[in-house]
C-alpha cells in the first residue's frame, strides 16, 4: 500500500514515499552514499532493499542488481522493488501478486512505483513533477509527493510519509518521517521547510564540530 520515488541528483540519492500504513519510510527506504538507493514495498521485505544495494555495490549495474535479487529470493511474487545506481536509468519490478492497481515509470536516474493506486498514472505524476521542479533535491521530492497525492495517490487515504537523502558523507543528510497523520504529505512538507536551512550545519557538526553553529539552544555554553 505504497507509492515512492527514487532519484539520483549528481552525487546525491533521494527517496520519498507515502502509504496508508504507518511508518512507511522505516521499512521501504534504503540508501547508501556513493552507491545508490532502492525501495522494497507492497508486502514488504525490508531485507530486499539491503540486498539490492549490496549487489549494486559489487558491480554498479542497477538492472543487474534487480535481476540478481528477484531471481535469488523466495516469495518474490509478493514484492515490488525499485533501484537507482550511479549511472543509467532506474529499474522497477512488480511481482505477480502486487496489490491492487499497480504501476511503475522510469527515467534516467529515477524510478517511481506504487501499488493500491487510484490509477496507473501516479508514477508518471511523480516523475513529471520531480523533473519539472527546481530547487533543492528535498524540495523537488516533496513537490512530487504532493502532486501525486493531489492526483489521487492511493485508492484510500495515505497516513504516513518519509523523505531521505544521502550525499557525500556516511549518513543520511536528510531523514524525515511522518509516521501517522491525516495529511502526512503536508506535515512532511512542513518538516522539510524547517530542516533545509539547518541541514548543512548539521553535516558540519559531524565533520567539524568546533566550527558548527549551536543555534543557541537552552543549556549551550
Amino acid at each position: 500500500m505504497t507509492f515512492s520515488l527514487v532519484v539520483r541528483d549528481g552525487e546525491r540519492f533521494g527517496i520519498v514515499a507515502s502509504s496508508s500504513s504507518p511508518a512507511v519510510a522505516a521499512r521501504v527506504a534504503h540508501l547508501r552514499p556513493g552507491i545508490g538507493a532502492a525501495t522494497s514495498q507492497n508486502i514488504t521485505d525490508p531485507t530486499l532493499g539491503t540486498r539490492l544495494l549490496d549487489r549494486l555495490g559489487e558491480h554498479g549495474d542497477a538492472g543487474r542488481a534487480l535481476t540478481d535479487v528477484t531471481e535469488a529470493v523466495g516469495n518474490i511474487e509478493y514484492r515490488q522493488l525499485t533501484v537507482v545506481g550511479r549511472s543509467g536509468p532506474g529499474f522497477a519490478y512488480s511481482g505477480s501478486r502486487t496489490l491492487g492497481k499497480h504501476a511503475s515509470a522510469t527515467a534516467d536516474g529515477a524510478v517511481a512505483a506504487g501499488n493500491m493506486l487510484s490509477g496507473e498514472h501516479i508514477p508518471d505524476v511523480l516523475l513529471e513533477t520531480y523533473f519539472a521542479t527546481t530547487g533543492e533535491l528535498e524540495e523537488r521530492l516533496i513537490a512530487a509527493l504532493r502532486a501525486a497525492v493531489a492526483a489521487g495517490g492511493e485508492e484510500g487515504p495515505v497516513h504516513s510519509a518519509g523523505l531521505s537523502v544521502v550525499a557525500d558523507v556516511d549518513w543520511r543528510v536528510t531523514d524525515l518521517r511522518v509516521d501517522w497523520a491525516d495529511d502526512p504529505e503536508e506535515r512532511l512538507a512542513d518538516l522539510v521547510s524547517v530542516w533545509l536551512p539547518q541541514r548543512d550545519d548539521y553535516v558540519r557538526r559531524g565533520l567539524d564540530p568546533a566550527s558548527a553553529p549551536s543555534y543557541g539552544v537552552p543549556g549551550d555554553l
